[in-house]
């Protein structure tokens, strides 16, 4: 069962000891795809279906599979429940137990559950083929959690703001999806602010709200520094270096956009515009042009160096990021030499 489905269903997936909240792989895809805020909702669904809240501490008890002993969790889900019809137990990063003893001792488990204990298991890489899974399979439910695909985003989109009292209309939610990509807490976020900004007294969400909800000057000012690093403006972009300093952004901080930039634009050198949200991959766009998959790389080394004399004592952090974004905008062959002048 998909767990979009499950969370839209009236009465959620039948009744079972075991429920794997599980990655996805559809007939034709090439690999299987997991979205960690779908399977989040899943779990806390399931816990309210089987927990009454204010037993909570007694009645459900939650675990991560690598910080516990696979012993430990069963041991749990053994016990009968107190002062409760059910005992709810979830396991988070369960594929840590699909190795070894822990997988052997896990399927005893699966094989005979306890009927007194709901057991979840929230596994983002599964085997398919491995006797976890078969035995979740033949003795529980399985909740899989797909990355959604663009119609399933906006229906997503239109479902979350209705909730709040909002609607939106299509071009906003196109605007929307294009600036926080797929996502699913990255586009929760955005719905989050859209929807703050626009205020209860605002029942439709704009292209206007969306647009101006979605950005800041900050954010603004990194694109400005994008854009000059790759038009080659040494002065432009030590400019906006400094605006961003001005607006009170430290230099670690600035480091770490730098970085992030960079790595984006790495993904699109190499993987394609799909590779990130569409938003992001037309702003680097220009970037990847300038540098290529090359010299991107040359770029993350004299990332590093800069990243180095940030954490020196002694050392004036500013001028060694305008050292930085003036090599990186320099129209030389070789990045990692520095410009000829400064700006």
């Amino acid at each position: 069962m998909l767990a979009q489905d499950f969370l839209k269903a009236p009465d959620g997936a039948p009744e079972a000891p075991i429920y794997l909240v599980c990655s996805h792989k559809g007939e034709r895809a090439k690999r299987a795809t997991f979205e960690p805020l779908l399977a989040s909702r899943a779990v806390e669904r399931l816990i309210r279906r089987y927990v009454d809240p204010s037993m909570k501490d007694f009645a459900y008890a939650g675990y991560h599979a690598e910080e516990t002993d696979v012993g430990e969790v069963i041991e749990t889900c053994q016990t009968l429940p107190f002062l409760a019809e059910r005992r709810v137990t979830a396991v988070h990063g369960a594929e840590a137990y699909d190795k070894g003893s822990a997988a052997k001792a896990l399927a005893a488990y699966l094989a005979s559950p306890n009927p007194a204990c709901v057991l979840i298991l929230v596994s983002g890489v599964i085997d398919r083929r491995s006797k976890i899974f078969k035995l979740c399979q033949e003795n529980g439910v399985l909740l899989e959690c797909p990355v959604l695909r663009e119609r399933e985003l906006n229906l997503w989109v239109h479902d979350e703001l209705k909730a709040r009292d909002k609607r939106i209309n299509p071009a906003a939610v196109s605007e929307l999806l294009e600036r926080a990509g797929a996502r699913l807490a990255d586009v929760q976020n955005a719905i989050e602010l859209v929807s703050g900004f626009a205020g209860a007294s605002e029942p439709e969400i704009t292209l206007e709200h969306v647009r101006m909800a979605c950005a800041d000057v900050a954010e603004d000012e990194v694109w400005a520094l994008t854009d000059a690093i790759a038009e080659s403006d040494m002065g432009r972009a030590v400019k906006a270096l400094r605006m961003l300093l001005e607006l009170g952004k430290a230099e670690i901080e600035i480091m770490g956009t730098i970085n992030w930039l960079l790595k984006t634009a790495y993904a699109v050198a190499k993987d394609g515009p799909g590779a990130v949200a569409p938003f992001q991959a037309k702003k680097v766009r220009p970037l990847v042009d300038k540098l290529g998959l090359r010299k991107i790389r040359d770029a993350f080394r004299l990332c590093m160096e800069a990243e180095v004399m940030l954490r020196s004592t002694g050392v004036n952090r500013a001028l060694a990021l305008e050292l930085l974004v003036v090599k990186l905008a320099a129209p030389r062959q070789q990045p990692g030499r520095p410009a000829a002048s400064g700006s």
